[in-house]
């Protein structure tokens, strides 16, 4: 076997083996080129948020589906519009009411700490009232605010949420994370949760179900309860009230079957609402410059 080259002899299976894995490459890299696969076709039902398609499709136009015999629409097809009703206001008056309305919400904090004092449930009412006044994708309305005042109930999600808190803060969050939150004072202890006298959970509607069993398509509904929760924040700020955001991780599920929330139903935020405590305090933090946040063109 080749007696004048005494290194083929000796490595003569490693240089197979790897003439072998050079072919096998060149042939399935070709392969992978080559290969055209026929564009996805869409089904009748195809569930995908706008979002998802977005990222499925980033720079590419879209094909528009025509309305075919078989189309159906979430509102009416003979929906009626009616005149818009809009007094347009003298420019003085939009700079003033727009400056006024800056120094009111710039007033706004988030609170920690709540006095137990009742609020009379019709405010709260009128506050949710008002945050369903927020746009959505294709008029879904993709929102749910359930409001806990029962104090059993507000003890069993705090011990939800503590519990949850408690591995959070120890494991999960890392020391980066709850280093920035050490100015702030707060840690896995949400003495809020039962002191406050309403907790606000505002779950989003991933899609629901039409009465012939079907789903209905919730778009954008992420962007849609974002935009309900800003108002609902103004709306708490507006009555006299506080509040402070929260999205404690890893507790969606467990909130939402204590409520009897469908599984059709994501927990986004949970705010404790009420008046602040007698000797409530807040941070002094300051807030970026129009200039850091604005850009004019």
């Amino acid at each position: 076997m080749l007696p004048y080259m005494p290194f083929v002899n000796e490595y003569w299976p490693f240089i197979v083996a790897g003439i072998v894995c050079y072919l096998g490459a060149r042939f399935l890299y070709h392969s992978a080129v080559s290969w055209n696969p026929e564009p996805r076709k869409p089904q009748e039902q195809d569930y995908r948020t706008p979002d998802q398609v977005a990222e499925l499709h980033d720079g590419d136009e879209m094909e528009e589906e025509g309305e075919g015999p078989d189309m159906t629409s979430a509102l009416p097809w003979d929906l009626e519009h009616v005149p818009l009703n809009f007094q347009r206001l003298p420019t003085e008056e939009i700079i003033k009411r727009s400056d006024e309305f800056y120094t009111f919400m710039n007033a706004r904090r988030t609170v920690r700490f709540f006095s137990t004092d009742p609020i009379p449930a019709d405010v709260i009412r009128n506050i949710i009232r008002t945050a369903g006044t927020a746009p959505s994708g294709a008029h879904t309305e993709p929102w749910t605010y359930v409001v806990v005042s029962d104090p059993e109930i507000k003890k069993k999600i705090r011990d939800i949420v503590e519990e949850e808190e408690h591995v959070n803060y120890t494991k999960r969050m890392g020391t980066q994370w709850t280093t920035d939150l050490k100015p702030l004072k707060t840690d896995w202890v949400k003495e809020y949760l039962t002191d406050a006298p309403y907790i606000i959970l505002v779950f989003k509607q991933q899609y629901s179900l039409k009465e012939d069993g079907t789903k209905k398509i919730h778009y954008y509904n992420e962007m849609s309860v974002a935009l309900a929760s800003g108002i609902l924040l103004t709306a708490i700020h507006y009555a006299g009230l506080v509040s402070l955001t929260s999205t404690p991780m890893n507790c969606g599920p467990a909130l939402r079957n204590l409520l009897g929330r469908p599984t059709s139903e994501k927990l986004t935020l949970l705010l404790p609402v009420g008046y602040p405590a007698e000797d409530a305090t807040v941070p002094d933090l300051k807030r970026k410059p129009l200039e850091d946040i604005m850009v004019e063109i």
